[in-house]
């Protein structure tokens, strides 16, 4: 018999925003995210209500995505379990000489791909905010497995 609801049986890639105003810069996890047109490349991004990211993605509307690498995974704990309102995860990342720079933001080293997306539409979507938004660049830049949601489970980072 099946157990998960639908929506949590789909193994999705899990991504890091890195969001950044002149006050703050900050980073998450995000899942809600999804390619919706080809020519110009666009992703719909829903962020979190609340959030810190979500203050930096509103003030500044750029912000960069970045696809996480599996052995990443440990990378959760801060950036998706704690919020940038209470802990400067910006200076935890330094302090673990975890981040670089591309394209005017601070990314995560270890990614496996950054892609930097300025919003062109954005409106409520119930406890997310929902981003419509085109790339206006991209790098690869390392090699490695996708980190997905079965990953997090396997580690009981998430439940569902």
């Amino acid at each position: 018999m099946i157990r998960k609801k639908p929506w949590n049986r789909i193994n999705l890639p899990v991504y890091s925003i890195s969001s950044t105003t002149p006050d703050n810069c900050n980073m998450n996890i995000i899942t809600y995210v999804s390619q919706i047109n080809m020519h110009p490349k666009r992703f719909v991004c829903g962020i979190y209500q609340g959030t810190q990211t979500l203050i930096n993605v509103q003030a500044s509307d750029e912000f960069v995505l970045q696809l996480l690498a599996a052995s990443q995974y440990r990378l959760v704990e801060l950036l998706g379990k704690k919020s940038g309102k209470e802990v400067n995860k910006i200076d935890r990342l330094k302090k673990r000489n975890e981040l670089a720079i591309w394209d005017g933001f601070t990314i995560l080293k270890g990614c496996l791909a950054a892609m930097h997306l300025k919003v062109i539409r954005h409106f409520e979507g119930g406890d997310h905010e929902i981003f419509l938004c085109d790339v206006v660049s991209y790098k690869n830049l390392n090699e490695g497995k996708v980190l997905t949601l079965d990953t997090l489970r396997e580690k009981k980072l998430i439940r569902i």
